[in-house]
């Protein structure tokens, strides 16, 4: 998934005092370009980068961490340019003109020791394709800047393994494997999306279309965090977890009281700093970090059981999906396609983190699909990247898994070929990791179309006869159901605009629907077998692409292979889909004035729960779509949305408050947990 913000990229060294050489500093710009550069910097940047480039919801741009996110030794001034100039504003690098993106570019390089002169700085201008030479300091052979007068001489690595905190058990409460092959008959919410089936379907009916409007919140916690905040909650036996893209905590489900947190300071890197959730067997709590690491609690205290680095954040890998934990695995994939990593999922023992399968959805030389990459220029080329919920038939031990897009993005006459096993549903022995089946829905993906969901899988009828389905969705704005038997598709339903959908993108300017952002992103459908329905939420927004004659890698940085112009957001909007699952057929749709991102979950009761990112969480009959009860929470919704009982009573527990810098508009709000339930006064005796 495109993520446009400026990774950090470290290189270690042994030693680096023999090794210091001056940089000669070229005067590549002008003093009128910086004066320039900060005026365009304030109207286009700084929202994101902070007023003083000190940094925000996006990295800083000045000081010894922007040093060192340049210090790779194959870096130039120039690369920094073409970053800036192809990229930023996040999807909007057109709104800047030439002239402005060198004015930024030189506002930057002032602020970080670089010295005007008469050179006016522009594509091409003598000078940049020099190595970094930051104010005072040298750079080294091995890619680091260092002082003048001492030279640092190593660098430590993160720790490989943490045994955790002394004397730290595993909680004794559970749930164990029966449970767990069994949630989708419960009452609690075991999994980021119910059950291994990936539903999203309570069976709870305590709430209903008869008394929905009686809903009224019963608890808040505010996080007291600034956050990416897509965390999707789970609940077992009256305890919700929830996280950040640093702490996990514990709350009375049924009062929003805290029982513990558990902060995670980061070893090493960060890439994208954003979690969605846990995962809950025997007592343990298993999740991933930004900085590449898998770590286990105790569920009863928070206490940590082990952390293990098991992804490789200078490779661009980093963790933001929920893990499931399946028997004594815990299964996980990394994010980061567009930082040109080389996709897998693994399988680890939940006892300690040790590796036990990986299956590389970028096939290595001599891996079956490794033929379907055709390089005629010779350039990087990686991505299939993990980044959301995975399903299990747990009888069968089928794993589904969605594969996201291929990188370099876009230019497809640079990366020729089908590129397995981007954007297809990956089907694993859940014990050994082997391949049973795959199912290419976008080859040779030119669009940044993620398949993002292989869920929920479920049996329903089809012409009198039992069939055995999986559906898939994702950012090309389809939902295509699949026979797990035959595993021919059996319907593919539109769920936003498609325009020039068929038409790869090439070096001259396309129009498509949906765009980079479109389609469903990392919440995806569900199933209510009562109804038969599938329901889909959607982002509808086009995007104009552009793809570069040749791609340029940068370590560390977004490898994107051209530009993409989004609509303005006022063209945007997004939908909830209810779509026949036997026959594919549209029954109705819900229309929001922005895009859709926050889950969708139904229940027995035949409601349908989601939210909006103006605020509002809705509760609408799962037959109709006719919308029951809406209420704000106060900020953006994009996160988690699930239903359990503590106690006698049905509760709705939502993610409130910005599911990132890019999405909030007018709406961000402060992460925080809304707990719903039904009140005992009738909606005309409430204050409106």
């Amino acid at each position: 998934m495109f993520i446009a913000i400026v990774t950090f990229f470290k290189v270690s060294i042994t030693s680096a005092r023999d090794q210091v050489k001056p940089v000669a500093q070229a005067t590549l710009f002008t003093e009128a370009q910086v004066e320039r550069g900060k005026t365009v910097y304030q109207r286009s940047c700084a929202s994101c980068h902070g007023a003083g480039l000190s940094g925000g919801s996006a990295p800083q741009l000045t000081g010894s961490a922007f040093e060192a996110s340049w210090s790779h030794p194959e870096m130039t001034v120039d690369d920094l340019f073409f970053l800036v100039r192809t990229t930023m504003p996040p999807r909007a690098a057109g709104s800047v003109t030439a002239e402005d993106h060198a004015a930024v570019v030189a506002y930057i390089l002032q602020s970080n020791g670089y010295k005007s002169g008469t050179t006016t700085l522009a594509k091409g201008s003598p000078g940049l394709d020099q190595p970094f030479s930051w104010a005072g300091k040298f750079r080294t052979g091995f890619g680091i800047v260092v002082g003048a007068e001492v030279a640092s001489n190593s660098t430590t690595a993160p720790a490989d393994f943490l045994p955790g905190d002394p004397g730290a058990l595993p909680g004794t409460a559970g749930p164990d494997q029966a449970t767990l092959n069994s949630a989708s008959k419960s009452t609690d919410w075991l999994l980021h999306t119910h059950d291994y089936e990936g539903t999203r379907f309570s069976p709870l009916d305590q709430i209903n279309t008869e008394n929905a409007a009686r809903l009224a919140p019963a608890c808040m916690f505010q996080l007291g965090e600034a956050d990416n905040f897509q965390t999707g909650p789970i609940v077992y036996n009256g305890t919700m977890y929830v996280t950040t893209w640093k702490s996990t905590i514990a709350l009375d489900a049924a009062t929003c009281k805290p029982k513990w947190r558990h902060r995670w300071e980061p070893r090493g890197d960060t890439v994208w700093e954003r979690n969605r959730g846990v995962a809950i067997k025997d007592g343990r709590l298993v999740r991933g970090t930004p900085d590449g690491y898998l770590l286990a609690l105790n569920a009863d205290t928070g206490a940590l059981l082990w952390a293990r680095r098991v992804a490789n954040t200078a490779d661009g890998e980093t963790f933001t999906m929920a893990p499931l934990i399946f028997e004594d695995l815990v299964l996980i994939g990394p994010a980061g396609s567009e930082n040109n990593i080389q996709g897998w999922v693994g399988a680890f023992k939940v006892t300690d983190g040790s590796p036990v399968w990986r299956f590389n959805t970028i096939p290595k030389k001599g891996e079956p699909g490794f033929e379907t990459w055709k390089n005629p220029k010779g350039i990087p080329m990686g991505g299939g990247a993990i980044w959301t919920s995975f399903s299990i038939d747990s009888e069968t031990g089928d794993l589904h898994i969605a594969v996201a897009n291929p990188s370099p993005d876009m230019p497809v006459h640079l990366r020729q070929g089908d590129n397995l096993y981007t954007n297809s549903i990956v089907v694993l022995d859940v014990r050994t990791g082997k391949l049973r089946w795959y199912k290419q829905l976008v080859p040779n993906d030119s669009h940044d179309w993620d398949l993002t969901h292989v869920t929920p899988i479920f049996t329903t009828t089809i012409n009198g006869a039992k069939r055995r389905l999986v559906a898939t969705a994702g950012k090309d704005g389809m939902l295509r159901t699949i026979d797990r038997e035959t595993r021919t598709i059996l319907y593919a339903t539109p769920v936003t605009t498609q325009e020039n959908a068929d038409k790869p993108i090439t070096t001259t300017p396309t129009r498509s629907c949906p765009g980079v952002l479109g389609g469903v992103e990392w919440n995806g459908p569900a199933f209510n077998p009562g109804t038969n329905l599938l329901y889909v939420p959607a982002v509808d927004w086009c995007t104009t692409f552009t793809a570069f004659e040749e791609a340029r890698y940068i370590p560390g940085k977004n490898y994107l292979g051209g530009s993409m112009e989004l609509d303005l957001p006022e063209k945007s909007q997004g939908w909830v889909t209810a779509i026949d699952a036997s026959t594919g057929d549209v029954k109705w749709k819900h229309r929001s004035s922005r895009p859709m991102l926050a889950a969708v979950t139904t229940t027995g009761g035949n409601l349908l729960f989601t939210g909006e990112l103006d605020g509002d969480f809705l509760a609408l009959d799962a037959r109709t779509g006719r919308v029951l009860y809406r209420f704000n929470t106060g900020g953006s919704m994009g996160g988690g949305i699930v239903t359990y009982k503590a106690g006698e009573k049905q509760y709705i527990a939502v993610a409130s408050g910005s599911p990132s810098n890019f999405w909030v508009d007018n709406y961000p709000g402060a992460p925080t947990i809304v707990v719903f339930a039904l009140s005992e006064k009738e909606p005309s005796d409430r204050l409106p």
